[in-house]
């Protein structure tokens, strides 16, 4: 089996570089932070400049963090476009590697296996990582940092631990180089998929490095995590066999849409029953959008109390639809039955699972076929008007009730400002 080459790309402060960019400042020492200054100080940045970080702010900061005596611009987000953005680099990848050997990450971030081009282009991997950084750097005017690999793990590795201190902001890794380099390294939450919770379980048994790790009793290892142990074995030796061929071939065996919102204040619990019913009828319309039906549902609520466990909560149906009226009805006796009434909300979490075609719609014995592609008619017409007219061109009557939250979210992307008629202030005019 031919052995692959893979580049793992991530553009630098992505969203704090575009905010830059627009604005004519230079990304890499420009003090710009991507927040939303009609939220309050303890609202997350969702980026900072790498000047800022360099100044030891980290990403994903709280404004109010942000020492008072660093002067800097604020810049609200505007996901649209960011979302343009990351469009306009993904034709720059293609422009040099086929879409079936590009795995987009996330927004910012993307695999491309290189394998069979290194030869086509005369260039080493690093050349080659040069060429595409500098290709969007020199076309948009965003700064990458790339890591390149024998796998889709060592070359998220290179990229995540080392290429950042590198003069080129390239780093590459075999399995070789890296026991050589980084088997000692720590912390080991550095590491891809290794979070606090892994590290905690670890930690007791003397397991703090990925040495350590490899060279750990896997009975043990299995004990602490489970199937996981599988994956974290396999790293700690530098390993991961996946390919991106076998990411895009992959079909799950059930599918589910879901939404949640962390409320911007402690909601009643009345208010809560508002917000999940605006959230079912739109994941509803989703449903119904993408002709899939489903049967199962899960509640998730948190309360503003920490010491009140939250709810978990799920409820099969006795039919198969996409009907809001019928969902709805289930989430409502789901929230009764299992919300406090007394406990302030704070997040909540729905989830319709176990979609299948709507060719695979179930009645039950108390079913109204007619009432039912009723409720479907009225939904296609809603979708259609959104479509149409804008997704606030026609609202239910809840959604205009004071605690309500649709009208806003629906100028929003990934439950933050979409960009339309922002503009951006410096820091210190928003500080109280």
């Amino acid at each position: 089996m031919k052995n692959r080459l893979y580049l793992c790309i991530d553009l630098k402060s992505f969203y704090a570089s575009v905010e830059c960019v627009e604005r004519g400042l230079d990304p890499m020492t420009a003090h710009l932070a991507v927040a939303d200054p009609e939220r309050r100080s303890g609202t997350i940045c969702l980026a900072v400049s790498p000047a800022l970080k360099a100044l030891g702010i980290r990403n994903r900061c709280r404004v109010y963090e942000i020492p008072s005596h660093i002067p800097y611009v604020m810049a609200p987000p505007r996901m649209q476009l960011y979302i343009e953005y990351s469009a306009d680099i993904y034709s720059i990848y293609l422009k040099y590697i086929a879409r079936e050997d590009i795995h987009v990450y996330s927004i910012d971030e993307a695999f491309l296996d290189v394998t069979d081009y290194l030869s086509l282009y005369r260039m080493t991997a690093r050349e080659l990582a040069a060429a595409i950084m500098g290709d969007i750097r020199n076309t948009l005017g965003i700064p990458a940092a790339c890591g390149a690999g024998t796998n889709l793990y060592l070359a998220k590795i290179a990229l995540d631990i080392m290429a950042k201190h590198m003069p080129d902001q390239i780093a590459s890794l075999d399995e070789g180089l890296y026991r050589q380099v980084l088997w000692d390294h720590r912390p080991i939450t550095d590491f891809w998929r290794v979070g606090p919770g892994t590290a905690g379980r670890l930690a007791p048994y003397g397991i703090h490095t990925m040495r350590q790790t490899a060279l750990a009793d896997e009975r043990l290892l299995y004990r602490l995590l489970g199937k996981d142990a599988e994956y974290l074995i396999d790293h700690a030796w530098g390993r991961e066999p996946t390919t991106i061929a076998q990411i895009k071939a992959y079909q799950p065996q059930s599918a589910s849409l879901s939404s949640s919102q962390v409320l911007m204040r402690d909601y009643s619990y009345e208010e809560g029953l508002l917000i999940l019913k605006e959230m079912v009828d739109l994941l509803c319309l989703e449903l119904v959008d993408k002709k899939l039906v489903t049967h199962s549902l899960s509640l998730y609520v948190g309360y503003s109390a920490r010491t009140v466990k939250s709810v978990h909560a799920t409820v099969s149906m006795t039919t198969t639809t996409d009907s809001v009226r019928v969902i709805t009805d289930y989430y409502t006796r789901l929230y009764e039955r299992q919300v406090s009434r007394l406990t302030p909300v704070r997040r909540i979490s729905i989830a319709l699972m176990q979609l299948e075609d709507r060719s695979c719609e179930q009645y039950d014995l108390f079913s109204d076929p007619a009432r039912l592609e009723k409720d479907r008619r009225i939904q296609t017409a809603v979708l259609d008007i959104r479509k149409k007219f804008g997704k606030n061109a026609i609202l239910r009557g809840m959604d205009l009730q004071s605690a309500a939250t649709t009208p806003e979210r629906n100028l929003q992307i990934g439950g933050h400002k979409s960009g339309e008629g922002t503009s951006f202030q410096t820091g210190n005019q928003v500080r109280k």
